[in-house]
């Protein structure tokens, strides 16, 4: 019985004591006769609130459900047995060391949404529909874990969280109750098993970087080999290439360049060597023997 219920009562039963007094004073009998009817009326008085729901037994029979607001029951005959909470109602629950399917204790906490929509079977159909509703979802949730290996649980909450709701309002379904949802808050696992699947995901991290660089390299020698057969037919363009390499590689520092003479002879760079270095000596040659003429030539005069 909430408290506005018997708040009410109280006033009801003040309200007609101060009426029956004033009207039947001095007659004693009176008195008492307005007495009896102000603590029957308050009795039978009853106020339910919007979410509330009374279950109302006549003689220990199921008579019928009342509220919300104001109802009369008669007192003595009929009793309110229970006031059932429509609301949507919150309940956590948890299993604490359950193997999975893969054989690894994991705690699992979840919360559970539920509200009664049948208020006759809540009150006869179970004992305590609320103790009973928290044991039948700890049950599920452990059957749940004991069918589940920890990889799907731990990427599948949602997956987990939908099985649960089916279980469950599947058990509860004749007291009365609707599971709205199950919600999974939290799934832990084992420190030493968390330090060895940290080290597993980070060697599959440094697996699919290697993979990624070799299929970069694979890619870029098949370009260097269609670039190598467009080069192989056209020499002219190889040369042009050879000359752009090296004066790319020249142009912003002064730095010496280690060419193969084998590199030099196939950008026909050899011979061009050498043909300069020959016509250094010519020239040489030509200055001597002129200096040499004039030396001649001043010893006569």
């Amino acid at each position: 019985m909430s408290t506005n219920n018997k708040t009410f009562s109280t006033l009801v039963f003040f309200a007609i004591c101060g009426l029956g007094f004033l009207l039947a004073y001095p007659s004693v009998i009176f008195c008492a006769v307005a007495f009896a009817i102000a603590v029957v009326i308050s009795v039978g008085v009853n106020i339910a609130n919007q979410w509330e729901k009374a279950v109302v037994l006549r003689l220990g029979k199921f008579h019928e459900e009342k509220g919300p607001g104001f109802f009369f029951i008669i007192p003595i005959i009929d009793t309110v047995a229970y006031w059932i909470d429509t609301r949507v109602i919150p309940t956590n629950f948890k299993a604490e060391k359950t193997l999975t399917k893969d054989t690894v204790p994991v705690n699992v906490d979840a919360v559970l949404f539920w509200k009664v929509v049948d208020p006759k079977k809540a009150a006869l159909g179970v004992t305590d529909f609320v103790a009973a509703i928290g044991w039948a979802s700890q049950t599920a949730l452990r059957d749940v874990i004991g069918k589940t290996v920890l990889a799907d649980m731990l990427e599948g909450r949602d997956k987990m969280g939908e099985a649960l709701t089916r279980i469950i309002d599947e058990r509860t379904e004749p007291w009365g109750i609707k599971v709205i949802s199950v919600e999974v808050k939290d799934v832990l696992i084992p420190s030493g098993l968390e330090d060895a699947m940290s080290m597993q995901a980070q060697a599959e991290r440094e697996r699919q970087a290697r993979v990624i660089l070799g299929d970069s390299e694979r890619q870029v020698a098949e370009k260097f080999k269609e670039a190598a057969l467009s080069y192989a037919n056209d020499p002219v363009a190889l040369h042009l290439r050879a000359m752009n390499m090296l004066y790319e590689g020249l142009k912003n520092n002064s730095t010496i360049v280690l060419v193969p003479s084998s590199a030099l002879d196939t950008m026909q760079l050899g011979d061009l060597a050498g043909i300069t270095a020959l016509a250094k000596n010519l020239k040489n040659q030509t200055s001597e023997s002129s200096d040499l003429i004039a030396t001649k030539q001043l010893g006569i005069h």
